[in-house]
């Protein structure tokens, strides 16, 4: 039979459909159709034997990680095997382009110059520009960006873990602080993610990120008990100065006392102290006080009078406040917190690694969606051409060509609803990986190189071995176990302050008087104006120290509250919460107990749909294909090709979606065992630095 003769039977039969009277097609226009059907199930048999043939031949590939994106540019080289991967290209040329990156170094300030300790310390000025291997992803003007590349852009660009590592010479200003004797201002240690398109954990649970009890009441705060205990006293030395000059004039009764109507004084005086304090409680202070007085009364034998004294004491508490224990407690805290802060650190690049992992496999669901709606289109736009010329033929009706338009509008719209969701996440990968906007890559797209996870890395776990896992990796296990620590320490020291005050003291001064003749001493009344002490100041000063006029004393002070209710109210406060905390950290095992749990069962759910998934994009795929085939024969027409084909875009989208939420559900049971960091082979050295130096 020609083809003329086949193309009029087929639009025939065509005109026929959307006639009401349906006259019976020539028998030689059946012909075709029964040939189709009778050829079907061997078309059936021939192409699974063909699949099944080709899949037995063809060599074994192993699961790469690091696919190309399907519009990646070519490699260079035509030869498959020796030709790099452009994932390797791109990591080549990164080594060869990435500039050195100033690491985040911010000491707490120190100089030998004592006038440095009474001006004011700034911090390095903000660095603001992207690090230099962003620019080494730019290829023809887009980003090709793999999961590990954006890694290490998050941790070196990311604003949430660049705000974070401001806590390390924080925690550092709080030791210091401590070591002069003042409380701790303490971190904040929470978990930040500011950075758009974050996580969240399926099924809630996960476990808080601190591990901070209830903080407040009906309409107030609830302040802890945390770091009471006895008044703990400044350990910095201190030295105060005062000096004055002082004239006084005083009308007198009578002449009998002073021998002048008017008594005129002119003193000059000075007062030093010293006092520092000691972490065992021990205070030592040291006076001095030197002063000159002249008058104008002849009843005076030396005329200015010189005098000096000095006083040394020591108090030592021995009930009350005494102990390293009890005036070091702000200290222990501080530096506590410091090691806290380092775990959180932790949590806080899980956090970050976890979300960029999230956001990076969301971009590239979005990336094959819109490659499946571009073939989609493409298909249609293809049909509706083919019939085009079909009807120009006459070979089938113009209802046909309507449909065909509807199915490329309805791909038209598809595509456009892809490409915008392509380009959201584009700018969520790029608000993650940069800390200020770039014009020059806004509107770069951004082209995913890894379009498939690794493996499972707990698909050979048992869920006990998991939970054994998360409770010795989880960063909030050992904040708790550190706050647990402070909050027993916390009992013993605040169990001082129920003690009575009693301190021994003792002091030891000396004294020193000076002066010459006065000029102006009146013999005749009496007065004996010789005298036996020093004339100047050098003279005083011997006096004083030479222990020619000491006095010396000890003594003990007792202090004793009859009813002492404030401190026994603080103290069993203090028990009852650290019995609180260990309320919150049962409840902090159980819920690391049910995050893990959840993850695993919602892994397996994931990688149950993908493998249903899977099997219906490959019937959808076969269906096609023999869809095609029977058109071709003429047993189907373009409108039942194109429905397979539609067919076949769902399925794949639904196998794709699947997909993405198994990478999800696989980055979510590493968050839930704390092993982020080390599958993804992240240095917490680096993240601190934010100098990526060892690639992930």
């Amino acid at each position: 039979m020609n083809r003329s003769r086949v193309i009029e039977c087929h639009r025939k039969q065509q005109s026929q459909s959307f006639s009401a009277a349906r006259p019976e097609a020539p028998v030689w226009c059946r012909v075709p159709v029964i040939a189709a059907m009778l050829l079907l199930p061997v078309n059936l048999s021939l192409v699974g034997g063909a699949a099944g043939q080709a899949a037995q031949q063809a060599p074994a590939q192993p699961d790469s990680t690091q696919a190309p994106a399907p519009n990646a540019p070519a490699p260079s080289t035509p030869a498959p095997a020796a030709t790099p991967s452009l994932t390797q290209e791109m990591q080549q040329a990164q080594q060869q382009t990435v500039a050195p990156q100033q690491p985040f170094n911010v000491p707490m300030p120190h100089s030998w110059n004592p006038l440095a300790r009474y001006r004011p310390s700034t911090a390095p000025e903000l660095n603001l520009a992207n690090s230099p291997r962003l620019d080494s992803l730019i290829r023809n003007g887009k980003i090709y960006l793999s999961l590990h590349d954006a890694i290490a852009l998050a941790i070196e660009n990311n604003l949430d873990l660049a705000s974070f590592r401001y806590n390390f010479p924080i925690a550092q200003t709080d030791i210091q602080r401590t070591k002069a004797g003042s409380t701790a201002n303490g971190v904040n240690v929470s978990v930040v993610q500011s950075t758009q398109g974050g996580f969240s954990s399926p099924g809630g649970g996960g476990g808080g990120s601190s591990g901070q009890s209830a903080a407040a009441g009906a309409g107030g705060i609830v302040q802890s008990t945390l770091g009471e205990g006895t008044a703990v006293p400044p350990f910095d030395p201190f030295l105060t100065f005062q000096g004055y000059v002082d004239h006084t004039t005083t009308q007198e009764a009578n002449t009998s006392q002073y021998g002048t109507p008017t008594l005129k004084t002119n003193t000059i005086e000075v007062l030093a102290q010293y006092s520092q304090s000691f972490p065992l409680g021990t205070n030592v202070t040291v006076n001095y006080q030197g002063e000159r007085v002249a008058t104008n009364s002849p009843y005076f034998s030396i005329d200015p009078e010189l005098f000096g004294r000095f006083q040394v004491t020591i108090s030592q508490p021995v009930l009350y406040g005494f102990g390293l224990s009890t005036n070091e407690r702000y200290i222990h805290i501080a530096k506590r917190n410091a090691q806290i802060t380092d775990v959180a650190f932790k949590e806080q690049v899980i956090a970050t690694v976890t979300q960029v992992e999230n956001i990076y496999w969301a971009l590239v669901n979005a990336y094959e969606d819109e490659q499946i709606n571009e073939r989609s289109l493409g298909f249609a736009n293809q049909t509706l051409s083919d019939d085009q010329k079909q009807l120009e033929l006459h070979a089938i009706a113009a209802m046909q060509i309507m449909t065909d338009q509807a199915a490329v509008a309805t791909a038209e719209g598809s595509l456009t609803v892809a490409r915008a969701n392509l380009r959201l996440n584009e700018l969520q990968m790029k608000d993650a990986l940069t800390k200020v906007d770039d014009p020059a890559i806004d509107d770069m797209p951004v082209i995913p190189l890894d379009l498939h996870g690794e493996p499972d890395s707990t698909a050979d776990k048992s869920m006990d071995d998991l939970i054994a896992e998360a409770e010795k990796e989880r960063p909030e296990v050992t904040q708790y176990q550190m706050q647990a620590e402070v909050q027993k320490q916390n009992l013993k020291d605040i169990n001082s302050q129920l003690l009575p005050q009693l301190n021994l003291y003792g002091f030891y001064a000396g004294a020193g008087t000076a002066g010459p003749k006065s000029p102006i001493c009146d013999a005749a009344a009496g007065i004996d104006c010789n005298s036996t002490l020093p004339t100047d100041f050098a003279g005083m000063f011997e006096d004083t120290f030479n222990y020619s006029s000491p006095e010396y004393q000890v003594g003990v002070q007792l202090s004793i509250n009859l009813r002492n209710r404030q401190a026994k109210a603080d103290q069993f406060r203090a028990v009852l919460n650290y019995r609180q905390s260990q309320i919150s950290e049962v409840q902090q095992k159980k819920n690391i107990l049910f995050d893990v749990r959840n993850s695993k069962y919602a892994l397996e759910q994931a990688q149950a749909q993908v493998e249903a998934t899977q099997k219906a994009r490959d019937l959808a795929q076969r269906t096609l294909d023999i869809t095609k085939q029977e058109q071709t024969l003429g047993a189907k027409s373009s409108v039942d090709t194109l429905n397979a084909e539609i067919a076949l875009a769902t399925a794949e989208t639904a196998y794709d979606t699947a997909q993405t939420n198994y990478e999800l559900k696989k980055v979510d049971i590493d968050r839930a065992t704390g092993t982020t960091l080390e599958r993804l082979g992240v240095s917490i050295d680096d993240a601190k630095s934010g100098v990526v130096t060892h690639a992930p």
